[in-house]
């Protein structure tokens, strides 16, 4: 995968359904990617986000006040 493939997020969306969850993303290409997800692939989702930033939470300098 090369930069160029790489699209920017334009949409996310989350809805509880009968049988665990619907993912929509969107990228600025277009077209939106429609995946169901179990509730414990979002727990696994929120878990690995929950890491990562924890982890860049040590590593982010505080902003300065502009003045």
């Amino acid at each position: 995968m090369t930069d160029a493939d790489i699209q920017t997020l334009t949409q996310f969306n989350l809805a509880e359904t009968d049988d665990g969850y619907l993912l929509e993303i969107g990228g600025d290409a277009g077209g939106l990617l429609r995946l169901a997800a179990t509730p414990e692939q979002i727990v696994a989702i929120l878990d690995a986000l929950d890491a990562l930033l924890s982890d860049d939470d040590a590593t982010i300098d505080p902003v300065e006040p502009a003045d």
